[in-house]
């Protein structure tokens, strides 16, 4: 095994069992139990179960601070929680709105597929740069820009998308609209994932000392 993923292994292992990774852990299990109950139909119990998911990510960062009980595998298992949410999100509304009977509706749902694919390649990113031993950067502006955006418009969806929206029997935005949003957050993700690009360059320099040097 590669010393460097070794390391990074015993490392992750370090005051591993704490309650905010218990959050997280769980987290990570409702995420299926969501796209079941989506794709099922079972709306409401799937906005119960991403209710509770959200509440467990605000409380795992909390008792974190509070209780000193940040850890290393807490800080990679809390963005993967994210990301596999983020991606879970996207399917859900792919699947829906690609069986819409709108045409709009089904074309634009294509657009879902660039924050799946934004954040599967962000994860194969990040677990490239550690196992060269290269810490993946803090989020940066782009990256929380494109992340409200893509939750704004997300929770907008769930609220008010026809069909299966929480107040979809009182107002359900229009066609459009919902294409307009979700492009709008596909074109700053893609610039955030632009943004976040120089950090493979790492590794390259890693590999190839002339090129360091050469500046």
């Amino acid at each position: 095994m590669n010393e460097n993923l070794k390391k990074q292994l015993g490392n992750l292992t370090e005051g591993a069992m704490t309650i905010p990774n218990l959050l997280s852990v769980i987290r990570i299990i409702l995420i299926p139990v969501f796209l079941v109950l989506f794709l099922k139909g079972s709306y409401l119990a799937a906005v119960i179960v991403l209710g509770i998911s959200g509440l467990t990510d605000t409380l795992d960062g909390k008792i974190a601070r509070a209780f000193n009980q940040v850890s290393n595998l807490g800080k990679l298992l809390d963005p993967i929680a994210d990301k596999l949410t983020q991606i879970t999100l996207a399917i859900a509304y792919f699947f829906y709105f690609h069986a819409s009977d709108d045409a709009l509706l089904r074309y634009g749902s294509w657009l879902f597929w660039i924050f799946v694919l934004k954040e599967v390649l962000m994860l194969i990113g990040g677990i490239v740069l550690l196992t060269h031993d290269v810490t993946p950067r803090a989020a940066i502006m782009y990256g929380k820009v494109a992340t409200v955006a893509y939750y704004v418009v997300m929770i907008a969806l769930l609220l008010f998308s026809p069909g299966f929206g929480v107040f979809h029997n009182w107002f359900t935005l229009p066609s459009i609209a919902i294409v307009i949003l979700v492009a709008i957050a596909a074109v700053l993700t893609l610039v955030a994932f632009c943004a976040y690009a120089p950090d493979l360059r790492q590794i390259s320099q890693k590999a190839d000392p002339s090129e360091k040097s050469n500046g």
